[in-house]
């Protein structure tokens, strides 16, 4: 285990509108205020979105397990944005939850907004923290540089 202390920047609220691509559109985000590192929480819905929902087997590096989201979900999640290189690396975990049925698990991909989704954005300072591809665990893992 490894932890590093720092503060709260910038508080960066943003909506998202139906049709969106928000983890495309996040990123743009991220990129065009400079934020290198950072917390998020979400809420809105979703009606489509590449989900990695666990590992094949309980292997290092894994194996993912994805399901496409097709349809209508409501989607409360939080994440953590930090760089490899030059490009901001978005963990979203988030519960879409759809007439009752839940699925849990990481948003990766192809993140298309139903109607409107809320996100807020605290900039973390001080910490100097990075997620590039590991290897060896083949998972974007943080580092404290």
């Amino acid at each position: 285990m490894e932890y590093r202390t720092g503060s709260v920047g910038r508080v960066v609220t943003i909506r998202f509108d139906h049709g969106d691509d928000f983890l495309e559109g996040l990123q743009e985000i991220l990129l065009k205020e400079k934020i290198r590192s950072g917390w998020f929480q979400v809420i809105g819905a979703l009606d489509k979105a590449g989900v990695v929902i666990g590992p094949k087997e309980p292997v290092v590096p894994p194996d993912p397990i994805w399901q496409e989201v097709d349809g209508v979900s409501e989607l409360v999640g939080c994440g953590s944005v930090h760089m490899d290189g030059e490009e901001p690396k978005i963990h979203l975990h988030g519960a879409l939850g759809e007439h009752g049925e839940t699925l849990t698990g990481c948003i990766r991909r192809d993140s298309r907004v139903y109607l409107l989704l809320e996100v807020v954005v605290f900039e973390l300072l001080g910490m100097n923290i990075a997620r590039p591809w590991d290897e060896a665990t083949g998972i974007s893992r943080l580092i404290f540089q």
